[in-house]
């Protein structure tokens, strides 16, 4: 395919890029360039015309049951849990005997709020430790 042909681009892509193109042009943009920007636009929203790929022989059963893999994944990264069901820090199951410098700053960050320590997602190290004892 030579570059800048645009036959592999659905209605539906070639309709987008005509309207982008019609509004930077309304802004004062030249023709040239509009029409530049409005299939860069087009390319990155979409990824380009009708190629192959990774995406091409996936369900669209199997592509929703990865997207919620991933939701539930990073919902567990972010409660501090492995994925697979674990606690993702084996640092935090710790007793209370650790002493801070031990600690990791996330620790003392979450031993911070358990304290309401103002302004303690903003602290260093250091200075966290220095706000708990």
């Amino acid at each position: 395919m030579p570059r800048g042909d645009k036959s592999t681009y659905s209605d539906k892509q070639v309709r987008k890029a005509e309207y982008i193109e019609e509004s930077y042009e309304k802004n004062g943009v030249s023709k040239d360039e509009a029409e530049a920007r409005a299939w860069a636009t087009v390319n990155k929203q979409s990824g380009g015309g009708e190629q192959s790929g990774s995406g091409k022989t996936k369900s669209g059963t199997a592509k929703r049951a990865d997207r919620k893999d991933s939701a539930r994944r990073a919902v567990a990264t972010k409660q501090g849990r492995s994925p697979n069901g674990g606690h993702a820090a084996a640092r935090s199951s710790r007793t209370g005997s650790t002493s801070l410098s031990d600690m990791t700053r996330d620790e003392l960050v979450r031993k911070a709020a358990e304290q309401n320590v103002r302004g303690r997602s903003r602290m260093k190290k250091d200075e966290l430790i220095r706000a708990l004892s």
